[in-house]
């Protein structure tokens, strides 16, 4: 395996009935507020009302940020950041899943840059320092409660990139299963395709004896898939919801990816899609993974064999790697589309007339993906095959 450092100083707070332990953690940073939230779901659910709560008891001067999109646009990080700089907020607090925590990372920021926060989200400069904040998670998914990344949109200029800093880690991140029950099963199918794409990502590199760091991916891709379909019959389903809000932090809290560097070129086509249509993330994923995998098979057949015959129980008797690799990708995709999400990118009416534009959009700072190295024509290639 490569040499390599481990950091993450989030403190996480996992379990029912925990949303007190706001008032432990916020006075070491200040009790001037900012609430970070979406389109109101925290409010129906009565969470934003607990929230507010606890925070009055904190004795905290709470202003708030409403409306975060499920793409976050930086016209929502520029809101976010006039207001810190405006109230001298000392604390931000994202209440909601990766949309929210990630535009609260790009507001905490750019709150302390003196530039515009594009130049950081394009890596022109560096978030060397960030106001603190925490997170109330709301939906299994992206991860970004307990790392550092952030995914942002410019929906002027049609772009959307991950970046992140050591700086944009949260405080402390509290992760009660309850807060997952009231979200959709659309939107629980969309987090579990989000974590098992994270993992994927970790998975398919060249380093050589990673034998836990492969089991450790395997082991959470196979809870994910045995617990799926249970979680969907009953979405109220504590043990369950707890599963998989554990698996997604897991996914991508650095731990799988000691080691070794995992590709993430999915990502980025996925990305330029839905900084050109504005689809579900998500959704993305699951039409494109299936056939990055078909275009990138020969750079290491005998990898995907490996998770083919370990997660998706393939048996490889008188067969090639490749043919035992083709096997479970067709598993992958025909359990993804069991649990609902989409499998060509027809299903949200993207044709062929664009995909220049969005294999442009990928190519912004040239060839990319760390198993194999994405030109446009392989990224046209991938896009068309997803149609």
């Amino acid at each position: 395996m490569d040499n390599f450092t481990f950091y993450n100083p989030t403190k996480l707070i996992f379990g029912e009935d925990q949303l007190s332990a706001i008032k432990e953690q916020l006075p070491q940073y200040g009790k001037k507020v900012l609430l970070v939230y979406g389109g109101g779901s925290i409010k129906r659910s009565g969470l934003y009302d607990d929230v507010v709560a606890v925070l009055k008891e904190a004795e905290a001067d709470v202003h708030e940020l409403a409306g975060v999109e499920p793409n976050p646009r930086l016209t929502t990080v520029q809101k976010g950041i006039d207001i810190c700089k405006t109230e001298n907020i000392e604390f931000l607090l994202a209440v909601g899943g990766g949309s929210v925590i990630d535009c609260t990372k790009a507001i905490a920021a750019g709150a302390k840059y003196d530039g515009n926060v594009w130049d950081i989200i394009t890596k022109k400069a560096f978030a060397s320092e960030a106001l603190p904040f925490g997170t109330v998670l709301t939906l299994a998914a992206t991860g970004s409660e307990m790392n550092a990344g952030s995914v942002i949109t410019n929906w002027e200029t049609q772009e959307k990139y991950g970046w992140g800093s050591p700086a944009t880690f949260p405080q402390f991140s509290i992760l009660d299963p309850k807060n997952t029950f009231t979200v959709p099963k659309d939107q629980t199918v969309y987090g579990m395709v989000d974590m098992m794409s994270h993992v994927f990502e970790q998975y398919f590199h060249h380093t050589s004896n990673t034998p836990l760091q492969d089991r450790m991916c395997e082991s959470v891709l196979k809870t994910v898939i045995e617990t799926a379909p249970k979680l969907l019959n009953d979405l109220e389903n504590y043990e369950l919801r707890e599963t998989i809000l554990y698996s997604g932090t897991i996914a991508l809290n650095g731990m799988l990816s000691m080691g070794a560097r995992g590709d993430w070129a999915t990502h980025n086509i996925e990305h330029a899609v839905s900084a050109v249509y504005d689809i579900p993330h998500a959704g993305g994923l699951a039409i494109l993974f299936p056939n990055w995998i078909k275009h990138t098979l020969e750079e290491n057949p005998a990898r995907f064999a490996q998770i083919a015959e370990r997660v998706f129980q393939v048996d490889p008797a008188g067969k090639s790697d490749k043919e035992v690799a083709l096997e479970g990708v067709e598993k992958l995709s025909a359990f993804w589309s069991s649990l609902g999400a989409p499998s060509r990118l027809a299903d949200y009416e993207i044709g062929e007339d664009k995909l220049d534009l969005i294999a442009d959009k990928a190519m912004a700072y040239g060839e990319f993906g760390q198993f194999k190295k994405l030109n446009k024509e392989d990224v046209l290639a991938i896009l068309k095959a997803s149609l």
